[in-house]
């Protein structure tokens, strides 16, 4: 079937001069709020624009300011921990805020999934990112500063250029929950990466451990392995550890394996094992019973992520960064609450 509809022409900066009765020079300036135009001039370009709904050509101001205004998200966590089945985990929850926020300041933000064996960068044409949880050594953190694009990390190294995800913050909330909650004996299970999150979550149980008296027990999954990787390691711990009588799990993926694993050794949360995880995303809140989690406060992460990569573009900010809010403990029913 022949589709006979006409593409509309689209309007250009000629025809608003034709129509103005000015040159096309005269006309851009007057749009783009540069060289030396009559009020009245501009006013009158700006009407006449607005009557032929003319719209600016993204093309041709990259072309003329070299710059794409446009910013990714990254991350090397695996697809399978970061968003899971649903695809709507830690790495796409945060990506709403950042769009949102980056639409607002003139950006559109380019989404780069984690996937194995494909360099995204090659492929984009950005002016900054935002890398979100780099792992040490980070693959993507170096191709970055390899093609000196300019980033911030979110919940990654201290300094100047990485949001802070407060990951011991979110530890003691956790950790003093479940003690608070009746946990004597509670055990760790983290990823493998060796990111800062879960090196964070590590010394305070740690420090809990020596405070509470109790004997730390702590087992590694491999990210990449997903809600698989979290169920072995809760398996070979309730094996080896009968007395455990709680689960923190910081990746949430990892957090909805043990829940299987509990559940195929006969016991109950909160019954038998109390059990947490750090993200209050949507994993957390659908799984049965639901999780008791951390608020990172997302909504605010992204607006200062993309206020500060901002910042390194040149760009002015009016507004102060925000200070990011405390981390809230999310009591849900997998521990009592």
């Amino acid at each position: 079937m022949i589709n006979n509809r006409r593409t509309p022409k689209r309007v250009t900066i000629a025809d608003v001069a034709r129509e103005a009765g000015l040159s096309p020079t005269t006309v851009s300036h007057s749009l783009n709020g540069i060289g030396q135009v009559d009020p009245r001039t501009r006013q009158h370009v700006k009407d006449v624009a607005a009557r032929l709904k003319y719209r600016p050509s993204v093309r041709a101001q990259r072309l003329r300011t070299g710059r794409s205004h446009a910013i990714a998200l990254l991350s090397s966590m695996p697809a399978a921990v970061s968003a899971g089945e649903s695809q709507l985990g830690f790495f796409t929850e945060l990506a709403m805020g950042l769009a949102r926020r980056a639409l607002l300041s003139g950006y559109v933000l380019v989404l780069a999934p984690p996937m194995d064996q494909c360099d995204p960068l090659s492929l984009m044409d950005i002016d900054g990112a935002i890398l979100l949880e780099p792992a040490p050594d980070d693959l993507i953190a170096q191709e970055l500063d390899e093609r000196a694009v300019p980033y911030v990390t979110v919940g990654g190294e201290p300094g100047p250029n990485n949001i802070d995800l407060q990951h011991a913050a979110a530890a003691d909330l956790l950790l003093s929950h479940l003690y608070a909650s009746g946990a004597r004996r509670p055990g760790l299970i983290l990823g493998a990466s060796g990111r800062a999150s879960q090196r964070s979550f590590h010394e305070r149980y740690l420090a809990a451990a020596q405070a509470q008296g109790f004997t730390p027990v702590v087992a590694m999954a491999a990210e990449e392995e997903g809600e698989a990787a979290g169920q072995q390691a809760a398996a070979r711990l309730l094996a080896a550890h009968p007395e455990l009588d709680a689960l923190c799990v910081p990746i949430d993926t990892f957090a909805s394996g043990a829940l299987h694993a509990i559940e195929a050794a006969g016991l109950s949360v909160p019954g038998d094992l109390l059990l947490t995880t750090r993200h209050d995303g949507v994993r957390a809140r659908m799984c049965h019973p639901p999780l008791t989690a951390v608020n990172l406060h997302l909504d605010a992460v992204s607006s200062v992520a993309v206020q500060r990569l901002l910042q390194i573009l040149g760009h002015e900010i009016k507004d102060p960064l925000l200070d990011l809010p405390v981390p809230d403990l999310v009591a849900r029913l997998s521990t009592g609450a």
